[in-house]
């Protein structure tokens, strides 16, 4: 008896497409944070996905623009969860000295590995123009995001905020120390108090 059209799949939702996506977005995000881009193959994600190489490259024709989703997706949740916590407070003084509380409670969390945007950079660099460009985005936005945050303070006070931010964070990465966004908070408070 020959098959007919009535066996083949059915096709699939868009929910679940957006599923399969969500799902695999997140099993490569998790895996490219522990152990790095070159280290994960597609095998690795298909793997803990679950989807087959198939489906993963009907929806993304590279592993270089797998990486680029999942740093876009990590950007848009990990700037919420900050504006989320800063939103906390009141007073704008509080609100910027929140981000150095925050920072330290990132760097405390359990499997924290430095910054992922550093980290891939670091592994690609200008090798993968796309990847390149959503890291640039990253930092672009976070710095637009402190210094919203410290519009009633000088631009150059914006400028000093986020370096000492970046700096807590790299740092962090570098000797696995959560204290240091304590010590970038001293001298954030000192910064904003004094102007210099």
């Amino acid at each position: 008896m020959s098959k007919g059209v009535t066996d083949m799949p059915a096709p699939l939702t868009a929910e679940q497409k957006a599923d399969d996506r969500e799902l695999l977005l997140a099993a490569a995000e998790s895996l490219i944070y522990a152990s790095g881009v070159q280290a994960v193959g597609m095998d690795r994600i298909r793997e803990a996905s679950g989807l087959s190489l198939k489906r993963i490259y009907s929806m993304f024709r590279t592993k270089e623009d797998i990486v680029v989703a999942v740093l876009r997706q990590r950007d848009t949740r990990w700037r919420a969860d900050l504006a989320a916590f800063v939103a906390r407070f009141d007073d704008p003084t509080q609100r910027i000295l929140a981000v150095f509380d925050w920072l330290r409670n990132w760097f405390a969390g359990n499997g924290f590995r430095g910054c992922a945007w550093i980290n891939i950079h670091g592994e690609l660099g200008a090798s993968a123009p796309a990847v390149l460009a959503e890291v640039r985005a990253h930092k672009a936005a976070f710095r637009a995001q402190i210094t919203a945050l410290t519009e009633s303070e000088r631009p150059e006070v914006a400028d000093a905020i986020y370096l000492l931010a970046e700096g807590a964070i790299v740092t962090a990465g570098i000797n696995g120390t959560p204290e240091i966004a304590d010590v970038a908070r001293r001298a954030a408070e000192r910064l904003l108090r004094t102007g210099k």
